[in-house]
């Protein structure tokens, strides 16, 4: 409010105060690219040789897995291949395909490194397991992949949640059309001995 014994302070600038809010941006932010540089370099590096390979492909609209089988290698694909028999392209002169098996639903180990192959084969769509912080594209052309760890067993959570109808899940987080909504799978983590069952059923 006007006042005739108060002035406007005239305080055009100060040097001091710059260089804090230019510094400390600056610190944080060199700590955040650094510390998310060397967390994306772990995830994206070689999967440990012994890894569990999962195939997923995201399509209009829905998913579909594949597993590598008991040579635990998911066989090649070329998308020239794909027509009505053939959904993802396998390319059967690849010896590694003949042993690979769909399923309906994600089941992994606990306490086994998992390598996702991600791919789409129309338009974009994107891998998210959100109890297990995992997301990642699937880019037509462009496949990619991606491994982590599972320490909780699907049981387990359903003790820690207090949930008995718990269940880990799959979904698709880009908007690819209006069937988005059904992109759903279930994903249960099995102890290791009762995923080795599981797997020689298949």
């Amino acid at each position: 409010r006007y006042s005739e014994s108060r002035r406007a302070l005239f305080y055009p600038h100060n040097n001091k105060l710059e260089y804090i809010w230019t510094g400390v941006p600056a610190i944080v932010l060199t700590w955040l690219v650094i510390s998310g540089w060397m967390a994306w370099d772990g995830i994206m590096s070689e999967a440990p040789e012994d890894s569990e390979q999962i195939e997923i492909m995201g399509y209009q609209f829905a998913w579909t897995l594949r597993y590598g089988g008991m040579d635990n290698e998911v066989g090649d694909y070329d998308y020239r291949l794909i027509d009505a028999v053939n959904e993802w392209g396998i390319d059967f002169s690849d010896r590694s395909s003949f042993d690979d098996f769909k399923a309906q639903n994600i089941v992994i180990p606990k306490g086994k490194p998992i390598l996702l192959k991600i791919r789409a084969r129309d338009v974009l769509h994107s891998v998210y397991i959100p109890h297990m912080r995992l997301k990642m594209d699937a880019v037509p052309g462009m496949p990619t992949q991606f491994w982590f760890v599972a320490n909780k067993t699907t049981a387990e959570m359903k003790v820690e949640e207090g949930n008995p109808e718990f269940e880990y899940e799959l979904a698709c987080t880009e908007i690819c059309g209006e069937g988005h909504f059904s992109m759903k799978k279930k994903v249960t983590v099995l102890e290791p001995e009762k995923y080795e069952e599981w797997k020689t059923k298949q």
